[in-house]
């Protein structure tokens, strides 16, 4: 290594090995609670609900791509599979014949409300339940110096 490059301390490390296994373990556990209860994946709460508090209910895909943590292919599959369901639909861009807007459809809007009566109910339980409050505001703090 270059006399400018610093190997991370110790507790650097640490932190990071603990919030991927934090991520893995409670995304799980929250995907495993949506299954149980009939649900989509949660990749497709995250779309839908982008979609749901943009102006108009309508993005572009780009815009998708950049709210979510959706790679450009997995989302075009994921979009495609929305589509065939009748949770959005898409519509040429007024401006533009090749660009298309997203647009969720009153069926999305129901299937994320549904959604969230589980997604938020796991939260509670994997994550709320266990923290106080301040603990919980003293995290998010904290993450968002990475954010």
């Amino acid at each position: 290594m270059s006399e400018d490059m610093h190997e991370p301390s110790e507790a650097a490390v640490s932190a990071w090995t603990r919030i991927m296994r934090a991520r893995e373990r409670l995304l799980g556990a929250i995907e495993a609670d949506l299954k149980a209860a009939g649900m989509p994946p949660l990749a497709w709460y995250d779309v839908l609900w982008e979609l749901a508090r943009s102006e108009e209910g309508r993005l572009r895909p780009y815009e998708i791509e950049e709210r979510t943590l959706l790679a450009q292919y997995n989302l075009s599959r994921l979009l495609d599979r929305l589509e065939r369901e009748g949770l959005v639909r898409r519509e040429v861009f007024a401006d533009d014949g090749r660009g298309r807007w997203v647009v969720i459809t009153d069926a999305g809007c129901q299937l994320r409300e549904r959604m969230w009566a589980i997604y938020g109910k796991a939260i509670e339980t994997h994550i709320g339940s266990r923290l106080a409050e301040s603990e919980a505001r003293a995290i998010a703090g904290l993450l968002d110096r990475f954010l």
